[in-house]
């Protein structure tokens, strides 16, 4: 890289010192890689990493002690900080010192709780085991038929942090529905707050949560009607024109509950912000995948909490004894194996991963093969690339147009729909994802040519930007309409002949708006993985870059990708570059379970 084009130089040479300039280059690389501190244990073999102005100096710890621009031991006076053998930006430090210290409050404030949680739980122990009858059983992962979901909801009644994980179709909404109705038991007058990183997966949320089947009072359907879903952005009030938010640690939210989805997209400033305003005293609730794809932005904080314990599932005796006692049928109890003796990591217990998918089985299809992707499994990898291997899924590595357009003939059907309602619903029954934006596979590329396949087959004219018909989804949000970055809606003419953009909002009502408002809108026949976080389809086709050594395709990407499909997943790519992205992991750098394992107060000074 030229040293005129590269950010990263022009950041180091800033500080003008020497000793410093190489790791200010490998740090700012770093958070554009979405790190959020250089691990100085782990530095690249020599020079390899750095460019050839640059060069390591043996020791790095002296030099870096010597400059004055460093704080030391966790001195966030400075502009940057030298923490656990880690060097940060005093921005991410603070970042991540305040939400290290935010979760231990929540951990402090729950313990005065406990006995009369404990209390609350057993007087109304009819109703949460009728809640809970027959969860159990059909496990993911072998062996396991443990009522987790239960745990789970034990864990989020009796704690004010509580991270719940699992992958697609394993229930996380659910739980919190049966968490919600226990709580709304116990108090009526409960203050909930719903909100995910995206307007799209807060209303998803808040969907399932109006249309559960469980069998519950009128009185606690009234209140999941009730529920309001937000973006975090637009719940914590942003101030125009700054970083800040009106809700913060001297105003924090009116809230007993905080339930948060899609945790796993949640970039570390916008989580510190989040928990900054959320009182000590109030419970909340992480949902999330930790498998998943991080955050687009620095960081991977739900992940890195999910990881902070090496074993997930851990409980004391007493603890499991209490879940057990609410679960009729023995079959489904915790085992003993689930019992933990060391109990001085913060989050022991208060982290529980649902295991049973109720929508993949785990032994074939998707479920099989999103498992074998996550485990590195390549005999089994290979075993789906055979043709007709699998009814669910189908590895096409010749990228057959024939494939492509049978996929993408799918869309004539919302097309030929006259109904804009049922038009929404079967335009988003299948999608095809892209892993990059550029390329003959890349995002404009493939949208391009399935336009180009529509119109040839006079099912659209694209010859104006908002053309009848055109799939649209929103990559900003457009609060003053109610519309949220991911957000997809149809262009379509009204009654008099007007095109607009057609949308559902989360009660299924449907609103149009003139398309010249919404001037940050992406053709979505076509969209990135990135951007299908949170979104499930009956049908996928993922196309991936035809280089295997992409960097962008990762274990995780493709994860994401795969399990966006519900009924069955085409992925257009090469055996190489299938076992290349399962084997490519996303590692990234931050303190977190560093500074949770010392178990030191994490307000530095």
């Amino acid at each position: 890289m030229h040293a005129l084009n590269d950010v990263h130089q022009q950041f180091a040479e800033y500080f003008g010192i020497p000793a410093l300039k190489p790791y200010a280059w490998l740090l700012s690389k770093k958070l554009s890689e979405g790190h959020i501190c250089l691990h100085l244990d782990k530095l690249p073999a020599g020079s390899d990493e750095l460019p050839p102005y640059y060069d390591l100096i043996p020791g790095y710890l002296s030099p870096l002690k010597t400059v004055p621009l460093v704080g030391k031991d966790g001195d966030d006076s400075h502009p940057f900080v030298l923490y656990q053998n880690r060097l940060y930006l005093q921005r991410y430090f603070r970042y991540e010192t305040g939400f290290l210290d935010r979760i231990r409050q929540f951990l402090a404030a729950e313990k005065a709780q406990l006995p009369h949680r404990l209390a609350l739980l057993q007087q109304h122990r009819a109703f949460i085991s009728a809640l809970f009858a027959n969860t159990g059983s059909h496990s993911t992962i072998a062996d396991d038929n443990a009522d987790w979901p239960l745990a789970a909801a034990i864990t989020g009644i009796l704690h004010n942090f509580t991270i719940i994980t699992g992958g697609p179709g394993t229930g996380k909404t659910t739980t919190v529905a049966k968490i919600l109705s226990v709580l709304y038991t116990i108090n009526p007058a409960l203050k909930v707050v719903l909100a995910a990183p995206t307007g799209k997966a807060a209303a998803r949320m808040a969907e399932s949560l109006r249309q559960t089947t469980l069998p519950l009072e009128a009185t606690i359907l009234e209140k999941f009607q009730s529920l309001n879903p937000s973006t975090i952005h637009r719940l914590l009030k942003p101030v125009a024109g700054t970083p800040y938010f009106r809700h913060n640690k001297l105003q924090p939210l009116e809230a007993d509950v905080v339930i948060v989805d899609e945790c796993s997209m949640i970039d570390v400033a916008l989580f510190a912000k989040l928990l900054d305003a959320i009182a000590p005293a109030t419970r909340l609730i992480m949902l999330g995948d930790k498998d998943q794809l991080a955050s687009v932005e620095a960081g991977s904080l739900f992940g890195d909490l999910c990881l902070a314990q090496p074993v997930l599932n851990q409980f004391s005796a007493e603890r499991l004894a209490l879940i057990n006692t609410f679960i009729d049928d023995p079959s489904f109890h915790i085992p003993d194996s689930h019992i933990s003796h060391n109990d001085t990591h913060p989050l022991f217990q208060h982290l529980v991963e649902l295991r049973r998918s109720h929508r993949f089985t785990g032994h074939t299809g998707i479920g099989s093969f999103s498992k074998a992707i996550i485990k590195y499994d390549t005999a089994a990898l290979q075993q789906f690339m055979t043709p007709g291997a699998d009814e669910q899924v189908v590895i096409d590595p010749f990228y057959s147009n024939e494939l492509f357009e049978q996929f993408i003939a799918g869309y004539t059907a919302f097309i030929a729909e006259k109904d804009i309602s049922k038009a929404l619903k079967l335009m988003n029954r299948l999608r095809v994802l892209c892993a990059v934006r550029e390329g003959e596979q890349g995002l404009y590329a493939i949208n391009s040519r399935i336009e180009k396949y529509l119109d040839s087959r006079k099912l659209i004219q694209y010859t104006l930007p908002f053309y009848e018909n055109r799939p649209i989804i929103l990559t900003r949000n457009y609060y003053e309409h109610g519309l949220f970055n991911g957000d997809t809606g149809i262009i379509r003419a009204n009654d008099e002949g007007v095109l607009m953009a057609w949308f559902e909002d989360s009660t299924g009502t449907l609103r149009s708006i003139m398309p010249g408002y919404l001037s940050e809108a992406e053709t979505v026949f076509a969209m990135t993985i990135h951007k299908s976080q949170g979104s499930e389809f009956d049908e996928v086709l993922v196309v991936l870059p035809s280089l295997a050594d992409a960097p962008l395709l990762t274990r995780e990407l493709l994860y994401t990708a795969v399990t966006r499909a519900k009924k069955r997943v085409y992925v257009q790519g090469s055996e190489a570059t299938v076992l290349a992205a399962a084997q490519r992991v996303v590692e990234r750098a931050s303190g977190i379970a560093a500074r949770f394992q010392s178990g030191q107060p994490e307000t530095i000074l």
